[in-house]
């Protein structure tokens, strides 16, 4: 059976949230957003792309646009307002200094307390390859948290070292804490539902029901914490 989850230590106040794609952070990560932004923290999204090769009859030029424009609806729906692009080409990101430049920066910039992620690891589990474009960011977000507390380090950003308390890693097989998100479950559905456009062209859509799909995620994860509905984090110490 697998191990119960301990429950994050939630006393920080603010959040940085660096990804590849818009809809990353929507796949489950969106609830514990919402349960985050109504205790007051501040949450900050971050995507290295505009997820402009991510539907298959629309052409990049008019795709990256939709979906930034999905992607800040989705956020509000949880609470937040602040969403960046760093203009990485969608679906051949590469891992190097120009990506690790780029989330350092936001680091500096924004000061949060903790970096929140996806895995980096070739597998989500057995059998389920992840995505270059994941592995690539994540490598370089967890990388970049680093590289943001250390002044000699881009230097030529121009901005003053910070440093994260913690990278919180979503998709982790290695995940031993977890988040109740039953109080945003339902804001990080509609979140989800944001994505219209991306949903209806998928070539093979498991998210029909994006509902379904979602709690059929989060009820296993729920069941390690003592609550309906959770997220799987595994926390990395800086």
């Amino acid at each position: 059976m697998p191990e119960a989850l301990e429950p994050v230590d939630e006393s920080f106040d603010s959040v940085l949230a660096l990804v590849a794609h818009p809809d990353d952070l929507e796949y489950g990560t969106a609830a514990a957003v919402a349960r985050w932004t109504a205790q007051g923290k501040r949450v900050v999204y971050g995507l290295a792309t505009s997820g402009e090769a991510g539907i298959d009859t629309i052409d990049p030029e008019q795709c990256g646009p939709l979906r930034e424009a999905e992607e800040r609806a989705g956020a509000a729906i949880v609470g937040v307002d602040e969403v960046e692009f760093y203009g990485f080409p969608d679906g051949v990101v590469e891992y190097g200094l120009p990506l690790r430049r780029a989330f350092a920066a936001a680091i500096r910039r924004h000061r949060p307390e903790i970096v929140l992620i996806t895995t980096w690891r070739e597998f989500w589990g057995p059998g389920n390859p992840n995505q270059a474009d994941h592995i690539a960011v994540g490598r370089a977000a967890l990388d970049a948290a680093r590289d943001a507390s250390n002044r000699w380090v881009f230097r030529d950003l121009g901005l003053e070292p910070w440093k994260a308390k913690h990278v919180f890693v979503v998709g982790s097989p290695n995940a031993r804490h977890g988040v109740d998100v039953t109080a945003g479950f339902d804001l990080g559905v509609a979140s989800l539902e944001a994505h219209g456009e991306y949903l209806r062209g998928l070539v093979d859509n498991p998210m029909s029901d994006p509902r379904e799909f979602l709690e059929s995620v989060a009820r296993p994860t729920g069941s390690l914490l003592g609550a309906k509905f959770g997220l799987s984090v595994e926390v990395i110490d800086l």
